[in-house]
């Protein structure tokens, strides 16, 4: 009997629920809709390549350390490192159409300033508070996705949200007042 059916059949219930998670993960760090397509592909080829000794833990830990792992190793092979991330209007959510139109691009520029905040972060916090924020993983689950102890996490998150304060309380959306 061959195992490879078991284990595609294991990979698609445990692994393939995650992909979702997996790619919000692969574009808040690439900030590229095309880049994180691309990190997702590779990361879960790599997943089911190594799947089998996968054994036990959380799965999605465990596909989103590998996202995580790819998009950095994607990073420095396609990108100059001293290139600045830009800002990208796709990523964006909609106004709400019930709102007045005043209403609306004051929301709109609030949710620009915050994704524009979090992708001017370095990567090391900005992958903390999207896994914690975004993504609700435990602190216990980003040391693991991260590799990196729980107390980096936690020193992660409170410099990253400090961070994120202090470029949300100067950005020109809010007239440059705290």
């Amino acid at each position: 009997m061959d195992p490879q059916p078991d284990i595609t059949a294991r990979f698609e219930r445990e692994i393939l629920p995650h992909l979702d998670a997996a790619y919000h993960l692969a574009l808040w760090l690439t900030a590229s809709e095309h880049d994180a397509r691309d990190v997702v592909q590779e990361a879960t080829l790599r997943a089911f390549r190594f799947f089998s000794g996968f054994r036990s833990g959380s799965a999605r830990a465990w596909l989103l350390s590998i996202v995580r792992n790819t998009s950095h190793t994607w990073l420095q092979r396609h990108r100059n490192p001293a290139s600045f991330v830009e800002f990208d209007e796709e990523l964006h959510d909609l106004p709400d159409p019930g709102l007045a139109p005043d209403a609306q691009l004051l929301q709109q520029a609030s949710i620009e300033a915050v994704h524009e905040a979090i992708i001017r972060l370095p990567v090391e916090f900005r992958e903390v508070i999207i896994l914690r924020e975004m993504e609700d993983c435990s602190y216990k689950e980003i040391a693991e996705i991260a590799g990196i102890p729980v107390g980096t996490v936690m020193s992660r998150l409170a410099r990253g949200r400090r961070q994120l304060c202090e470029a949300l309380a100067t950005h020109p959306a809010r007239g440059g007042q705290p």
